[in-house]
Formats: structure tokens, sequence, C-alpha cells
């Protein structure tokens, strides 16, 4: 696996013929073994299914680790070059296969969705629809002065009158410019 130098440094795979093998065995070795009893039969699970020992769950940066990279997104950079385009995408198929699998599991459903939402962009619709919901942001502007209920006729040179005030606003709302539009 000894690498050339490239624009992002050493290479990791020198053909894509070696990653899909790096990639096979990272798939091979999350799938643990079965049970089984000293004469060599498979031993079950009370649903019938075979117990399975040394299984990992399917990541995105499991398999970046296994293919010995030092962060997740140097395995994604590889899916930008055209030779390992094919190979990236499909790994990362099964990957987003296994978490799909998991959200019918009672279990592993809530960590499967936010693996699915934060990993795979086009399982992000909910967060999407949620924003089209919003609407444009909206600015109100009240330019009626204020005054505090403790003010009276006359203190501090304020002289307040209520119905004139009260006829602002009525006035106001019949130009279209009150809150009743």
């Amino acid at each position: 696996m000894a690498g050339r130098k490239g624009r992002s440094g050493i290479r990791k795979f020198t053909s894509p013929e070696s990653m899909q093998e790096a990639i096979d065995k990272y798939f091979e070795d999350c799938a643990g073994t079965p049970l089984t009893d000293d004469d060599g039969k498979l031993l079950f699970n009370r649903f019938g299914e075979p117990i399975i020992i040394g299984a990992k769950p399917l990541t995105v940066t499991g398999l970046a680790i296994a293919l010995g990279f030092t962060t997740r997104q140097a395995l994604l950079d590889y899916q930008g070059r055209g030779e390992y385009k094919e190979i990236v995408e499909a790994a990362k198929l099964k990957i987003e296969n296994y978490a799909e699998s998991r959200l019918y599991d009672k279990d592993g459903w809530n960590g499967a969705k936010f693996n699915l939402q934060n990993n795979f962009r086009h399982w992000d619709a909910e967060k999407a629809s949620q924003d089209d919901k919003k609407g444009p942001a909206i600015n109100i502007i009240c330019d009626i002065p204020r005054v505090s209920a403790q003010a009276k006729d006359g203190e501090n040179g304020i002289s307040i009158d209520p119905l004139a005030v009260s006829e602002a606003i009525k006035e106001l709302e019949g130009k279209g410019g009150g809150a009743n539009e």
C-alpha cells in the first residue's frame, strides 16, 4: 500500500483494487463470527437467529480508520478521485443500508436516524421541511411613543392626551398601517 505523492500528500492506495480489498476486509471484520457449540453446531437466540459474536456496526468513520486514514474526510476525498469514486460510493451505500436497516430495530432506530440525517445528505429532508414551514422573518416597527404608567401630565415636561393617542392610532389603522391588516 505504499503511496505516491499527490495534491493532498501521500496516497494511501496506489490502485482501486488495493482499496477494494481493504474495504472488503473491513466489512468482513464487522460481520463477526457465528457462535457454535463444542460439536461445531450453530447456536441460535430465542428468535431463531444465529448468535453472532464480535460484530461491529458499519460506519464511515470506522471504514476510514480501517483503511488507515487519520480523518474521515481523507476517505471522502478519495471519492473525488475518478478511479476510486465508485468504490467509495459503494462502500458508503453499504454503510447507509446498515444504518437504514437499524431504523426498524427498537434499540437502534434513534441513533440510526441521527446518523442518516447527519452523514447522508438526502436524509436531511426532515430538517429541510421544517425550514420550509418557517416563513420569512418579520420585523415589527412601532413608532408610537411609549410612556410609563407612572408619567403624569406635566411631569418631566411630558404632556399626554390619551384621547389624542387613541385618535392617532385609529388614523394609522385607517391608512393601512395598523395591526388589523
